[in-house]
């Protein structure tokens, strides 16, 4: 890593800064990163790469509510259906011989209307299209039409949507929507993943696949701070990729990387105690925090048999006092005391997580412990000591020791559960077709709004195509989704939203465990690194001193 490091640097000024360490920022990705290019930042690995090299026309606040980022300002007419983006004059794309004279040209509205066509473009593959089909304007043969996306001139861009879809906003501040330039995606072909030209704050300088990137600090950056000085602060990025978390966690340890998300059981038991302290021997030794995540872990349970054989057709589990049952016998803050040091929220609501504004335990209250409860529902439901209920939960090997503690807690109220571990891409093959009636699942939210995890239970998104997982079908829930995708008003929609998370509680096709949180390590001479509950690793205005 050193070796690519410091004669990259070469180019960031004096050859004092040049080997000045304490300006680098350096991250560790464990999981695979597959692609620089935005169309495919499908995953955590390639979305913290591609959001320091690129930018959209808004992004996140710390709120988590949409703001102008290269659209300096924004309206929606009326009737909800046609979004107006005006940019701003002084966004340029990083210096590349792709362009004249190697120097980055300004970015136009067309440039836009380039980028989210080429998402819904076949031979671009991108899995980001569903951002707009379905939402933007399409013609007869249901396919998005040529006029949906409009560059009145150079500095402003229309969107046009079928219907009003409150949440649009919050789509276009995903890396999905960011803005590429048709000259390197030409020059490039699929290469166009290594050789990546956008507008961020640092631009790309080397991919040593398997071993590091380095990027540098844009000079042309558009973006000030308050005291009008130019961002980023940082010189440079140095991505590693160890994979193996016990050595990425002592290589942050020995101070050699500045970064650390995630940590895992062994390493969260090493410096946190069961109730999520920090152990004594590691107080004041780097900055902790345990902030929430927008993600839910759950286990689903299908309520389509039509792909369903042998033992896994049961049909038990499409009876609703036996998917309540197994809901209350589960010990959350046990669970979660347990085996993860109280990094989490236990489950005793909906499906929608704690970190969203909607959420309220009051209004959607769900689950609790509650083993004699579920022993009545077994009994009504014509399952006890005489006929004891047998069901299978599949799962992966990194959720195992939870489904084991799940298995007890079921045993107790008289279920015989067996797990069975599979693969993580055999897992998701079944799931996904209908062909596991009990599993482990999580979802980790896309944009910050309830709309994203309330579309797991629209009848029209059954899977494989859509997310609704468990084939949930209910006219009353499809309604009101129908009707939260219209309403302008917040209070009114977020009423709609518990109304629909009510709905799920009570008819129980999942059993939410709990809602996530994420454990975020930075040495004690980082700042400026501002979490928030989508995990976003945003650079821009991180100092090191």
């Amino acid at each position: 890593m050193v070796f690519l490091l410091v004669p990259a640097l070469a180019g960031c000024g004096g050859s004092e800064q040049a080997t000045d360490a304490r300006r680098v920022f350096r991250y560790n990705q464990p999981e695979a990163l597959t692609s620089l290019d935005p169309a495919f930042a499908r995953n955590q690995a390639n979305i913290w790469a591609t959001t320091q090299l690129y930018n959209g026309l808004v992004e996140l606040d710390e709120q988590l509510k949409p703001g102008p980022s290269i659209a300096r300002r924004y309206s929606i007419s009326p009737n909800g259906r046609q979004y107006t983006f005006t940019l701003r004059p002084n966004v340029f794309f990083h210096d590349s011989d792709v362009f004249t004279n190697g120097k980055g040209r300004r970015v136009t509205a067309q440039d836009f209307v380039y980028s989210f066509r080429r998402l819904l473009d076949a031979p671009t593959a991108s899995p980001g299209g569903w951002i707009f089909r379905g939402k933007v304007l399409e013609n007869a043969q249901g396919e998005p039409s040529d006029t949906c996306f409009v560059a009145v001139n150079d500095s402003t861009l229309r969107i046009h949507l079928q219907e009003p879809f409150i949440p649009f906003l919050g789509i276009l501040t995903m890396p999905y929507a960011y803005v590429v330039p048709r000259e390197a995606v030409q020059r490039y072909g699929k290469d166009f993943r290594e050789h990546p030209v956008g507008t961020g704050p640092f631009v790309f300088k080397e991919w040593d696949e398997g071993n590091a990137i380095v990027y540098h600090r844009n000079p042309r950056y558009w973006k000030k701070d308050a005291q009008g000085k130019q961002l980023p602060y940082l010189d440079a990025v140095q991505i590693s990729f160890i994979q193996d978390r016990k050595t990425e966690f002592l290589t942050f340890m020995q101070g050699r990387l500045d970064f650390l998300s995630g940590i895992r059981a062994g390493s969260r038991d090493l410096i946190m105690h069961p109730d999520g302290t920090v152990r004594e021997d590691f107080k004041g030794k780097f900055q902790l925090q345990k902030v929430p995540y927008l993600n839910t872990e759950y286990l689903g349970l299908q309520q389509d048999p039509t792909n369903l054989r042998g033992e896994a057709a049961n049909p038990a589990l499409r009876d609703k006092r036996v998917r309540q049952a197994l809901s209350y016998a589960i010990n959350r803050p046990e669970l979660l005391a347990y085996f993860l040091n109280n990094v989490g929220v236990p489950g005793t609501s909906g499906f929608v997580p704690a970190s969203l504004p909607s959420f309220s335990q009051k209004l959607v209250p769900g689950y609790t412990y509650q083993p004699e409860k579920a022993r009545e529902l077994l009994r009504d439901a014509g399952f006890g000591p005489g006929k004891p209920l047998r069901l299978r939960l599949t799962t992966v090997a990194e959720r195992k020791e939870v489904c084991e503690y799940l298995q007890k807690n079921w045993a107790d109220v008289g279920v015989q559960v067996e797990i069975d571990v599979n693969q993580s891409a055999a897992q998701q093959e079944m799931v996904d077709n209908g062909r596991a009636a009990f599993f482990t699942k999580s979802w980790l939210g896309d944009y910050p709004d309830a709309e994203n995890y309330l579309a797991l239970f629209y009848s029209k998104n059954f899977s494989p195509a859509g997310p609704n997982k468990t084939h949930f079908k209910n006219a009353t829930y499809d309604k009101l989704y129908e009707q939260a995708k219209l309403e302008q008003d917040l209070n009114k929609r977020y009423d709609l939203y518990r109304q629909m998370d009510r709905i799920i509680v009570e008819e129980c096709p999942v059993i939410t465990l709990y809602y996530d949180e994420v454990v975020r390590l930075t040495q004690n001479n980082v700042r400026g690194l501002m979490p928030n509950p989508m995990n976003q690793l945003v650079l821009e205005r991180v100092r090191k001193e």
